[in-house]
């Protein structure tokens, strides 16, 4: 592992996403049963509402079944279509309402309204063709009492008329009954009905209200890493979901996706804010959020999971739900010393053009070298050679969190300024430290003595056995000769890591953009 590898340049500053607001359509599908309606949607700054289409009684009644009378016209029928039947396992559903006929003209029939009488017999647990058979059959007065399906079953979308999955069966749940009940001729117009009798409308009425605070996206199947075609799902902080909301484009889906990350990332400021004011300056929130940790290698066939991170103090910690009160802070699934781990992004995207790196940054485009299904993911490296890949939604995630880990380790180092190991050497038992000021220093436990001491510039190069030994470079400031330091630790990854920290920092305190982009206090400091 070398310790002396270049930063990586990025832009200094972006503009940062702002909440939205905005509404539209979208299909909403239900994984356990397979069925899907369609929703409205309404996002604000602070909630995500998904509205369903019912039936409602705007003269104050409160039934959710409907019973109507459909008197048939000696040259029509009734005016509608059926699908559906109790041998496929659904309810008969109206599938189609002709205008102007019968059906429509009592204006309580909706399609999506499941039959459940004809003429005072259940049908529920009918077949297509039992109910066919009792609608022709009724005579010319038919009573049928329905009610609406707000999860509409996935064959009520298919086109009508569609032969279904066996065309050589009739009462196919996809083929619509409807040539023999609906008429050739527009019937004449119903009496009035009195004034007392119940009106009903179909309207938006909200079936689900998101909070965005602390919430999370995801477009992948729950547990794997495959991705869903134009679609996403929402969940709480508490980890109550949507369901998938599915849209028509893939720049649709993006566009939903990104607004409602815009404001989960805003809410997210603002709580980190909040959190802030009443802690010490140690112990300062830099960023959290939500990924989704793969696993890799060994742990390769367990599932992904979805993990609440947090830069904290002096800690990188990761959560199974985010904190919500001071007790949570104090329980999370693990916890690392921030200038002892590594951030290292899985594949780095290079783009000449600089509005476009922008662009990319906030998630607004796709990258050229990150093909549609490929993750965006990013590893934290720890001791002993262990580490965690997270997976992330958009390059502006992983734009903000490899931002913000170069500024809670250069204010953890900031705070530390100094950090000693204990090593070995020919025998001997050995302290060796890293300053942030001086740079490294090695000195001889028992009598204090200092064996040797270096500048961070001096630091020319580094080996190691990827076990407990390593080879440090330094160049004698006077010969110029390279003079070689071997080493043994307990936790080598841990101190090459925490070199690597101190030397990142000292490089961006002598860098006037990082001090500015950052907001941090204080001129440059020299080696």
């Amino acid at each position: 592992m070398n310790v002396t590898g270049t930063l990586i340049q990025r832009p200094a500053s972006l503009p940062v996403p702002t909440s939205q607001s905005k509404s539209g359509i979208a299909l909403l599908y239900n994984e356990e049963s397979s069925n899907t309606s369609d929703v409205c949607l309404r996002l604000t700054r602070d909630a995500l509402t998904i509205q369903k289409l019912d039936v409602v009684c705007t003269s104050g009644g409160q039934s959710q079944h409907r019973t109507v009378v459909l008197r048939r016209q000696a040259a029509g029928g009734l005016g509608l279509s059926i699908k559906g039947g109790a041998e496929h396992n659904v309810p008969v559903v109206i599938s189609k309402i002709f205008k102007d006929q019968v059906a429509d003209q009592t204006g309580k029939l909706f399609v999506g309204d499941a039959v459940l009488q004809v003429n005072g017999i259940n049908v529920e647990h009918c077949t297509h063709e039992e109910v066919v058979h009792l609608l022709r059959t009724a005579g010319d007065e038919v009573t049928i009492t329905v009610r609406y399906l707000r999860e509409v079953p996935s064959f009520l979308k298919l086109p009508l008329g569609s032969p279904g999955l066996d065309q050589s069966r009739v009462s196919s749940l996809l083929f619509d009954s409807g040539c023999h009940l609906n008429g050739n001729s527009t019937a004449p117009p119903p009496p009035s009905p009195p004034a007392n009798e119940p009106k009903y409308e179909k309207r938006w009425l909200d079936a689900v209200c998101m909070p965005l605070l602390m919430a999370r996206v995801s477009r992948y199947k729950a547990g794997t890493d495959k991705l869903r075609s134009n679609c996403f799902e929402v969940f709480a902080w508490d980890g109550a979901g949507s369901s998938i909301l599915q849209f028509c484009t893939a720049a649709e889906s993006t566009d939903w996706l990104q607004a409602i990350s815009s404001n989960i990332s805003e809410l997210t400021q603002e709580n980190i804010k909040l959190l802030n004011k009443s802690c010490s300056s140690d112990d300062q929130v830099v960023h959290m959020g939500w990924a989704c940790e793969t696993p890799e290698g060994r742990s390769a066939r367990r599932s992904s999971a979805f993990r609440f991170l947090a830069l904290r103090g002096p800690y990188f910690y990761i959560f199974k739900s985010p904190p919500v009160g001071a007790t949570d802070w104090g329980q999370p699934e693990t916890t690392y010393n921030l200038y002892e781990v590594l951030f290292k992004v899985h594949k780095l995207w290079l783009a000449e053009d600089c509005w476009l790196q922008a662009r990319l940054y906030l998630g607004l485009e796709h990258s050229p070298e990150q093909p549609d299904g490929d993750p965006l993911c990013f590893s934290i490296l720890v001791g002993h050679g262990q580490s965690h890949t997270f997976r992330v939604e958009l390059a502006s995630d992983l734009a903000t969190w490899e931002k913000s880990f170069q500024r809670a380790v250069f204010l953890e180092v900031q705070r530390v300024r100094c950090k000693s190991y204990m090593c070995s050497s020919q025998g001997s038992v050995l302290s060796f430290s890293v300053d942030f000021g001086s740079g490294f220093t090695c000195s001889d436990v028992t009598s204090k003595t200092v064996l040797w001491r270096y500048k961070f510039s001096q630091l020319k190069g580094s080996s190691d056995d990827g076990k407990t030994r390593v080879k440090l470079l330094f160049q004698n400031a006077e010969s110029k000769q390279i003079e070689t330091k071997e080493l043994e630790f307990a936790n080598l990854t841990a101190v090459l890591h925490c070199i690597h920290s101190f030397i990142a920092a000292k490089v961006a305190s002598m860098d006037p953009l990082f001090m500015c982009s950052h907001s941090l206090p204080g001129p440059p400091m020299n080696s």
